[in-house]
Order: C-alpha cells, then sequence, then structure tokens
C-alpha cells in the first residue's frame, strides 16, 4: 500500500491529525516538524549500530539487524500510536521518508491506524520551508532603540488585526546581553527556523507583516537569511522614545533579576563598555541604582542600534515620535501613521 502524501498536502492535512516523528531522540531534540511526537523506530545506539552494519556487510544484513532490534518493540510501538491517535490520522515522516517511516506505518496500518507518510521526509520539509521564505511578502519593520517597547507595542498591534511575527518570542531570547533573562530554553537555530516557519505560513503574504527589527542573529539562533535579507529592504517605521522612558522600561523589565546576575551578564560586554564603564556600572549596581546602569548600558545599545540602520537605504526609513510608555495608545499611533504614508 501506498502511504504517500506530498509535503503541502502533509502540512495542510496534518493540522487535523497527529504528526510522528520516527527518527531517533537525537535527531527529533536537534530539530523537528512543529508539534510533532517522537516515536523513534531506532534509538540513538542502535541507529549507529545498524548504520556501521550497513556500511561494512551491506544493506541486507543491516535489515536483520535492524529487525532483532526493532522486533520487541513492536506491541509498545502499537501501543502508544494508539494512545495518541484518538481516532485521528497519523502523519509520519523520518528523514528522507524511506525505510523508517514506511516500515512504521505498514505497522500502524496493520493494527487498525489511519496512517500517512511525507513523502521526501525530514529532508524534503525543510526544502519546502526555506522555499517559502523566498516568496514575495510586504514586510513592515517596527524599529527603535533598545527600551523602545517594541514587542509590546507588536503584540498591540496584532491585538487590533495586524499580522505579526514575535521573533523575539519565537527565540525565547530580547535580543541584547540580558535577552534570556526570564526566558525558556532557546530553541536550536534549526528548530527555530521550523517554528517561524510555521509562523511565516499562518501570514496572508499579500498583506503587511510586521516584524521587529533584528540583527541576523537573536540569542543563539540565526534568522532565516532570505528573510533577514528582506527585512533589510523593507520599510522601517522607527521609534523615537524619550530617554527616560526607555530607562524606566528597562529597570522595571529587568532590575528584578538582582544585581548580581546583572553584574555577571555586564561583564560579558566589557570590551563594548570599556573598562571604566563597566568598573562604573558595578559599582552603581552595588549600590542598587539600575537607572544609571541602564543608561551605560544604552551608550553601547544605541551605538550598535545607529551603526545597524545607517546601513538601510535612508528613504526605507520613517520615524514616529511617541511621548509615553503606553503600548496601546502608541501601537494605534503606528498603525494610524503607517496607513497615511
Amino acid at each position: 500500500m501506498n502511504y504517500s502524501i506530498d509535503i503541502e498536502d502533509f502540512l495542510k492535512e496534518s493540522k487535523e491529525g497527529i504528526i510522528i516523528d520516527v527518527r531517533t531522540p537525537a535527531e527529533y531534540e536537534e530539530a523537528h516538524i512543529p508539534n510533532a511526537i517522537n516515536i523513534p523506530l531506532f534509538s540513538n545506539e542502535e541507529r549507529v549500530e545498524v548504520g556501521i552494519r550497513y556500511k561494512h556487510n551491506g544493506k541486507d544484513s543491516a535489515v536483520l539487524l535492524g529487525l532483532e532490534k526493532v522486533g520487541p518493540k513492536l506491541a509498545s510501538f502499537v501501543k502508544t500510536a494508539k494512545r495518541i491517535a484518538k481516532n485521528k490520522c497519523l502523519y509520519l515522516y523520518c528523514w528522507r521518508g524511506g525505510m523508517r517511516s514506511n516500515s512504521m506505518a505498514w505497522l500502524f496500518s496493520t493494527s487498525g491506524l489511519q496512517v500517512r507518510v511525507l513523502d521526501g521526509g525530514y529532508k524534503n520539509y525543510r526544502s519546502h520551508i526555506r522555499e517559502n521564505f523566498s516568496k514575495a511578502a510586504k514586510l513592515v519593520i517596527l524599529g527603535g532603540m533598545t527600551g523602545s517597547g517594541k514587542t509590546e507595542i507588536l503584540l498591540e498591534m496584532e491585538k487590533r488585526g495586524e499580522q505579526v511575527i514575535d521573533l523575539e518570542g519565537i527565540a525565547n531570547h530580547k535580543g541584547s546581553v540580558f535577552g534570556a533573562l526570564g526566558q525558556y530554553e532557546q530553541p536550536s537555530s534549526e528548530q527555530f527556523e521550523n517554528n517561524l516557519a510555521e509562523r511565516w505560513n499562518e501570514m496572508d503574504l499579500t498583506k503587511p507583516i510586521w516584524l521587529e527589527d533584528e540583527s541576523n542573529s537573536i540569542g543563539s539562533v540565526w534568522i532565516n537569511h532570505v528573510l533577514f535579507k528582506k527585512m533589510r529592504e523593507s520599510l522601517v517605521i522607527k521609534i523615537e522614545m524619550p530617554m527616560k522612558y526607555r530607562l524606566e522600561r528597562l529597570v522595571k523589565e529587568y532590575a528584578v533579576f538582582g544585581a548580581e546576575k546583572l553584574a555577571s551578564l555586564l561583564s560579558k560586554i566589557e570590551r563594548r563598555l570599556g573598562g571604566q564603564n563597566l568598573k562604573l556600572a558595578l559599582d552603581l549596581l552595588k549600590e542598587e541604582n539600575y537607572e544609571k546602569v541602564a543608561e551605560i548600558s544604552l551608550r553601547y545599545y544605541d551605538k550598535a542600534y545607529n551603526h545597524g540602520i545607517e546601513k538601510r537605504d535612508p528613504k526605507t526609513i520613517k520615524s514616529i515620535d511617541l511621548e509615553n510608555n503606553d503600548a496601546q495608545l502608541n501601537a494605534e499611533k503606528i498603525i494610524k501613521f503607517y496607513r497615511s504614508l
């Protein structure tokens, strides 16, 4: 029986089903299709053993070893699949859509479950999402210096019906040396790209899509280079906000983590701050003068932001003055400003 399904139908139909990744736990942990559940045919060690057998003794010998490894686990595979399926179709994939996924599909089908197998496997999925990033889209970038509240504003804009992709939310990082504070562990760059692609595929590419101005990396993850190039060429709505409001926001966000943690992170950017500035900032932390510490930190971050935005075409930058820290009012003002252009 042919269980194969192409990538477009797989992504569309699997929203109503259950996605099963039959690769090893290590492959799954590195990156997987969003919302997939791992039911590995082989453990990490077993896959290595089978691979070595294939290399030295050929396919037939490797298949026999694979059967020896998998045989005792067949019943547990079926029990797990039936518990997960809940009368829904199972959408399976392995690396290339070959022996691993088709073997599991046969097992599950024989056990009375509905199954489909992604044609070309995870490799095909990765090619597909990267192609999607190259599609024409109308991006609008919300820019502004650190502490301007861009993420909060974007989320308020989303509530008002705008299409928004929260890059920092997907990355679990706010972008600066302090960006991991209060966040979940970051995904791998590949998983970040997969999660970003899932959000990208939800967008209507004929309508404006708002993203925050970022460098090509957010913490330890990297933005897809095709998408990043689009971002660098797109219209920027640049927030201009008084320093006092930016400092107020930064103190509110980061002072709660305490002087010791902040001192450790500040030390990581000593070369950029300068030795004297770092020493002053550390002394001020001991006094819990968080506002002054934030002001010293912004000397570096403002310089870095200005350096980045100077690389853009000036004709693509439109500035807007914001006079308070109210994300709701600022979102409404920015939407109105953009529509007036």
